[in-house]
């Protein structure tokens, strides 16, 4: 069963252990594992005989050591290859045989339909065959995912163990680290750590073994990670790198546990911060390392029935009820602590349920200056009672310093792009709050949104207040001159919907000193990892949509720097000769880790009047707005970036009779093919 009633968190209400399935009632483990609670299992696809490890216990599939799936119960398995195979060992012998047995395992998984096979570490960091042999298996895979197991932080070895595996042929482990960590086979990521950096005596950084595979084997959107946790914890930092990545599991071994003072397992708090930190980003969980509460002294022809296991020894101090079988269940205390968990996550606000279908999806920008908007679109602006609050609080402020013009007495406030009249209700507010007299003018160019401010009008009884004009903005001849001008015009990253040239037709009729609502926006660039963002932009083959920005609500993605000031624009725009194209060169600042950057996050930040701002830039994100997402701009090739290594890039505004787009380039540390030159892929129309 799920751990939890909690739609906003997706697939992390799911829970997984690893367990010997055996040969002779796999029906009977899946349901007890079911009858605990968990909702699948993850089994050897090869079942090794009691107590070996190694090639030599390797024999051809039969039913006596193959993986049987009951009927019906292949979504609730996940298979796991066998951890002794070394397909670039530098011995021909042994190569040969780990990726024959390696291919028959992932094709026995594939026949078998399970929803997923989890790969344990390759023994070295170069693993060129190994990505070979999987990259051409997923080749045929429509379904079945793959999951790289990894630990979130990999040990270094001791020098004692770089000099015994040293007199030994390059990738055979020493007879020492070659023995399972666990029963029946299983070997940790740990341990294989140990053994694959002593073999090659390379990087101790796990996400660096993650990258290489996943690079060799072209971004495959079904290659993921199954990532976990030891004992210790890596830096902040390190966890945070791979929340931009595929980690499709987080493998939470029984002995990291502590026991708690009432005799339960529990987690220390760090090590429960993490995983509520993935349970957040849709992460199922996977308990493993469970034989020896299971069946410490079974075979695995043995598997015992739930009142056996009752029996068993427990970790000290657990304690089962006797309400049910479920209860009884050596496990079940393991399940209840991390349910207990997943459930203690904040709830969402009502703003955040609205935004969960939107997290991680691309959307094409609006273009309404092109186009004109439908009605749920205004409706779904309109419900951020936050946005228009604060332009309430930005035009009471420009009242306020305001004084009629000549032989009036009252403020002329013009709405440019005035949708369906939030902003002239917000102006209307402003005025009843500092007791000024105004005349207000709505102008908009969508036929269909006007017939909504003239139902608003007229249901208030605002004719004297409000005139209403159908016209664009940039056409129209304004009777009077305005006080003050507020428009909505902004786009996620500020001038993307055309904001600046709108504006810039509009002033004609702002009087001299007038105030224009917002006064300026600057946009933002940020390098991210996001995995899943850009394996989208992939799934369309082709290069248009890698040329063209995307809104998105940013869900699971790394920042790789903090963001950078793109192009800025003031309003009115006292330019003796205007000019809205823009280039500038960024510069962001080197990690202390590698990592990999899919393409960047745009962001903007409005200066509204004078103190009052309106941005979604993280750091200084107006609480509770929800009017905008990021855009994201991806990159058609992810550039890798070593530790302590900048990374630059080249941004451009283009324009045209008919049309204004972006252009953009990583120059450094490899230089990217411009993207969308000449607006070819996107442009934003006039």
């Amino acid at each position: 069963m799920p751990l939890g009633r909690r739609p906003d968190c997706g697939d992390a209400r799911f829970a997984g252990v690893d367990l010997a399935v055996p040969a002779s009632n796999p029906e009977g483990c899946v349901q007890d594992a079911s009858d605990c609670g968990f909702d699948f299992v993850a089994a050897q696809l090869r079942r090794s005989p009691s107590g070996e490890a190694g090639l030599e216990s390797l024999q051809p599939f039969t039913n006596a050591n193959a993986l049987l799936v009951p009927p019906g119960r292949s979504g609730q398995i996940v298979g796991i290859t066998s951890p002794c195979l070394d397909a670039d060992s530098s011995d021909a012998r042994l190569r040969q045989t780990s990726a024959a047995a390696l291919r028959e395992e992932l094709e026995w998984g594939i026949h078998l339909g399970l929803q997923a096979c989890i790969l344990p570490l390759p023994h070295r960091l170069g693993n060129a065959n190994f990505a070979h042999i999987i990259n051409q298996v997923m080749g045929g895979i429509s379904n079945m995912a793959l999951w790289l197991r990894l630990p979130l932080t990999v040990l270094t070895p001791t020098s004692g163990q770089r000099a015994s595996a040293a007199s030994l042929p390059e990738g055979v482990p020493s007879p020492e680290s070659s023995q399972p960590s666990v029963a029946n086979g299983h070997r940790s990521p740990q341990t294989s750590a140990k053994q694959a950096t002593a073999g090659s005596a390379s990087s101790s950084d796990s996400w660096e073994w993650w990258n290489r595979v996943r690079c060799m084997c072209g971004h495959n959107g079904q290659l993921g990670v199954a990532l976990e946790l030891g004992p210790s914890l890596p830096s902040e930092a390190e966890v945070r790198r791979w929340y931009g990545e595929p980690v499709r599991a987080i493998v939470v071994p029984v002995s990291v546990f502590q026991t708690n003072k009432r005799g339960f397992p529990a987690l220390s708090k760090a090590h429960q911060a993490v995983l509520v930190s993935f349970f957040q980003l849709n992460v199922q969980v996977l308990l493993s390392d469970t034989d020896h509460i299971m069946a410490p002294a079974l075979s695995s022809s043995a598997f015992p029935s739930l009142s056996e296991a009752s029996q068993r020894q427990m970790p000290a101090g657990t304690s089962s009820s006797s309400n049910g079988p479920e209860q009884q269940h050596p496990l079940r205390p393991y399940w209840e602590y991390l349910s207990f968990l997943f459930k203690r996550q904040p709830e969402p606000d009502p703003d955040q349920m609205l935004e969960l279908s939107y997290r991680d999806y691309l959307q094409a920008p609006l273009q309404p200056l092109q186009d004109n908007l439908e009605s749920a679109t205004y409706e779904t602006f309109e419900k951020d009672t936050t946005k228009y609050t604060t332009y309430q609080a930005a035009i009471e402020a420009g009242l306020v310093e305001c004084t009629p013009q000549q032989g009036s007495n009252h403020i002329v406030i013009m709405v440019v792009g005035a949708g369906r009249g939030p902003l002239v209700t917000a102006s209307l507010q402003a005025a009843d709050k500092t007791g000024r007299q105004v005349k207000v003018w709505a102008v908009e160019k969508n036929p269909n949104a006007i017939i909504h401010i003239q139902h608003l009008v007229a249901s208030q009884g605002l004719e004297d207040v409000v005139t209403i004009v159908a016209a664009d903005m940039r056409h129209w001849e304004a009777p009077q001159q305005a006080d003050i001008l507020v428009s909505e015009l902004l786009g996620s990253f500020g001038d993307n919907e055309l904001s600046p040239e709108c504006l810039d037709g509009a002033q004609k009729f702002l009087k001299d000193g007038g105030v224009s609502i917002p006064q300026s926006y600057t946009s933002f660039l940020q390098p991210i990892t996001t995995a899943k963002l850009w394996n989208d932009v992939k799934a369309y083959d082709d290069l248009e949509h890698f040329e063209t920005p995307f809104v998105a609500k940013l869900h699971r993605f790394t920042p790789l720097a903090e963001p950078q000031a793109v192009f800025t624009f003031h309003h009115p725009n006292k330019s003796e000769h205007i000019d809205n194209s823009r280039c500038c060169q960024l510069s962001f600042e080197a990690s202390a880790h590698p990592g990999i950057c899919h393409g960047f996050a745009g962001y903007f930040d409005a200066v509204l009047y004078k103190q009052v701002h309106l941005s979604i830039l993280p750091s200084t994100h107006t609480p509770n707005m929800s009017s905008w997402f990021p855009i994201y701009f991806p990159i058609q090739q992810p550039v890798q970036l070593l530790a302590d290594q900048p990374l630059e890039l080249g941004v451009w505004r283009c324009g045209a009779n008919h049309k204004v787009w972006y252009e953009w380039c990583v120059t450094y540390p490899q230089c990217s093919g411009i993207h969308n030159p000449n607006g070819r892929s996107y442009f934003v129309g006039l």
